[in-house]
């Protein structure tokens, strides 16, 4: 099935020469030959059996005259931490949470329903979105099973959106949507060979997804190309009264944004090079050099360095309120659900006695540490929440951006995906840093194909202020455009040595 954007299936089914169930159809089998059979990549959690019976309904509508948008009727997977009320589960990759069934969708799939889109399918993921253990397994979890790398598949899917990088990357679906506290969108998109979008804090509201922290997490696009995660970014976009923060997107998001694909965007645009984010290892050094060339010959002005300031001095006090509010947000969150678990201390306890299932290859240190956290009003929290903001916002990305007039920083997004080890954990040997500024802010960062190690990808980062989508879309574009970088995986058993 070869890889097509969602501008071109709305083409094809109006048409006339596919439907929306088609196209459901199609991607199904893939799934059933790539993901559970062939290579098996296992990227997909679980599928969506009224998925044919939904596009099927959309292609009537379409029939009638009726098309919702740019969406309509295409095949969207989204990752299993976030809620969706129908036969399928929402379990955060966790046997503590199987058998859970939302009673309403997540406002982002409300979103895209709306939209016109078909819920195709849960991904896997890092189990509790990779916020269980210290030794975690990228990609792995005690429900869904170990995800595989498309490009090689005994290396790494990274985590925690694994199973929306592999299966995009893998061409199971049009598009998929992951989730990101630190990491979680930007290292799979980037690992995985495709384009992931991570926006500012209340762009997408928080509501039906499994947290980890209120003040960093946010769902996001994962795509083959700008053009598809600008679609869908677009479509998951809205003021939601059950999550606060989206209040500071009333005047701010765009239901399109694909109105900011320029291929043109980088002329006169003004991009700082965080020189001291970006490590040392020669051969990504070589690939980003290589990047900011390209953008040179667009005619982008290259301020290099534009270093970041105290982009590795948040470390701890970014865990501690990531293990408060990890206490405080899944109490919440699990209180409400229709589980067999309803508080952390009982996911802990559920844990330990299927140890044999669930702790096999690593333990649940970070949950351990969020149980003995106090309240949110305690004083500790609040200072290393101010600390983490003062020196990610003011004192980080904003005081750059206007030092040197910017209109993005890039730094590469991360290295070759590393290999699979089930005894050790994860064994990443970056010397570098892409995403914890953007993260800890709370600010939009986007990461675009750059270039290969040995077949493996490897993925160029914009970051910049709050609700500089726009901005970051049409940058990133324009360098896709000039590039084209990206090609499909090959699925090697191991990386081209």
């Amino acid at each position: 099935m070869q890889e097509q954007g969602i501008a071109e299936y709305q083409t094809k089914m109006n048409s006339g020469e596919l439907t929306a169930r088609q196209l459901a159809e199609l991607f199904l089998e893939r799934i059933d030959s790539i993901d559970k059979h062939g290579p098996g990549l296992n990227s997909i959690i679980e599928t969506n059996s009224q998925a044919l019976e939904i596009a099927s309904g959309l292609d009537r509508e379409r029939a009638a005259g009726k098309v919702r948008g740019p969406l309509h009727g295409i095949p969207i997977l989204i990752k299993d931490n976030i809620d969706t009320h129908d036969s399928m589960q929402t379990t955060a990759g966790s046997l503590a949470l199987e058998g859970h069934r939302a009673a309403r969708d997540a406002f982002l799939v409300k979103q895209l329903r709306k939209a016109g889109a078909v819920i195709l399918g849960k991904t896997n993921l890092s189990e509790w979105a990779n916020f269980r253990g210290k030794h975690s397994i990228s990609g792995w979890s005690s429900r869904g099973g170990l995800t595989h790398n498309p490009y090689a598949l005994d290396r790494s899917a990274c985590g925690s959106s694994s199973g929306s990088g592999a299966a995009v990357a893998a061409n199971l679906s049009a598009a998929a949507v992951g989730t990101e506290t630190d990491g979680s969108v930007i290292c799979p998109a980037q690992t995985n060979g495709i384009v992931g979008i991570k926006p500012t804090l209340g762009l997408i509201s928080r509501s039906g997804i499994i947290p980890i922290a209120h003040s960093q997490d946010t769902a996001g696009p994962m795509a083959r190309t700008v053009a598809d995660a600008a679609a869908l970014l677009g479509a998951m976009t809205g003021v939601d009264e059950r999550d606060p923060a989206t209040r500071s997107s009333k005047k701010r998001h765009f239901s399109d944004y694909t109105k900011f694909l320029n291929p043109n965007g980088l002329k006169g645009a003004r991009i700082g090079v965080a020189r001291n984010m970006a490590g040392t290892d020669p051969r990504i050094l070589k690939i980003f050099d290589a990047c900011i060339d390209a953008m040179k010959r667009q005619g982008a002005v290259i301020v290099d360095p534009a270093n970041l300031p105290n982009f590795n001095k948040f470390g701890k006090t970014e865990v501690e309120v990531l293990h408060y509010e990890f206490k405080a947000d899944l109490n919440k969150y699990l209180a409400a659900a229709q589980a067999r678990v309803k508080s952390m201390a009982d996911v802990i306890k559920f844990n330990d006695e299927n140890k044999e299932r669930v702790l096999q290859y690593f333990g649940q240190e970070h949950m351990l540490a969020a149980q003995e956290k106090g309240s949110l009003r305690d004083e500790k929290y609040r200072a290393a929440l101010a600390k983490n903001h003062e020196l990610t916002r003011r004192n980080g990305i904003d005081v750059t951006m206007k030092k040197y007039k910017l209109d993005a920083i890039v730094v590469p997004s991360g290295g070759p995906a590393w290999m699979i080890d089930l005894v050790n954990g994860d064994a990443i040997n970056w010397d570098m840093e892409s995403t914890s500024p953007a993260a800890v802010a709370g600010y939009p960062h986007i990461t675009v194909p750059a270039g290969y190690i040995l077949g493996l990808p490897v993925g160029l980062s914009f970051f910049a202020k709050a609700w500089q989508e726009p901005t970051l879309i049409k940058l990133a574009f324009a360098f896709e455009q000039a590039t084209k970088i990206r090609r499909p995986p090959e699925f090697l058993p191991s990386a081209k040595v």
